[in-house]
């Protein structure tokens, strides 16, 4: 897998009914280049099936920013990781004890939890603080 197939793999995460045509200007690629890596993505068992999110009432989602803190790296190197994961809105390299903060907005906890398991799966990362955003004020 290479990162045309990761960014149609997030295109079709965001939104499975992402049109073939959209998603090759979006990747940089033919039609018939994003149509057969597509065909081979699912005959190989990466996509496995194309599925409705639905909202349950009363879960409106849930924000989270983590702080990534890891060794020998520069965040460069963890951005194109991060673009695989449509929950995950923006990336801020800053200055101090934490390398990188990433805020993450998924639909539920569990999908939040996900994301982190992920991102604390990356090679390098040592460790991975969780804020949740409990109540935000429009400026």
């Amino acid at each position: 897998m290479d990162k045309f197939d990761r960014q149609i793999l997030a295109l079709l995460r965001s939104d499975a009914r992402t049109p073939v045509s959209q998603i090759a200007r979006e990747v940089n690629l033919s039609r018939s280049a994003v149509s057969e890596r597509i065909r081979h993505l699912e005959a190989s068992g990466v996509i496995r099936g194309y599925h409705a999110q639905v909202a349950v009432p009363g879960e409106g989602g849930v924000k989270a920013f983590f702080e990534l803190f890891y060794q020998n790296g520069r965040c460069e190197d963890y951005v194109e990781r991060m673009r695989e994961y449509p929950e995950i809105r923006h990336c801020s390299g800053i200055s101090g004890e934490t390398d990188m903060l990433v805020l993450v907005e998924a639909p539920n906890m569990a999908r939040l939890s996900e994301v982190r398991a992920a991102i604390e799966a990356l090679p390098q990362v040592q460790r991975v603080k969780t804020h949740i955003v409990v109540q935000e004020w429009p400026l």
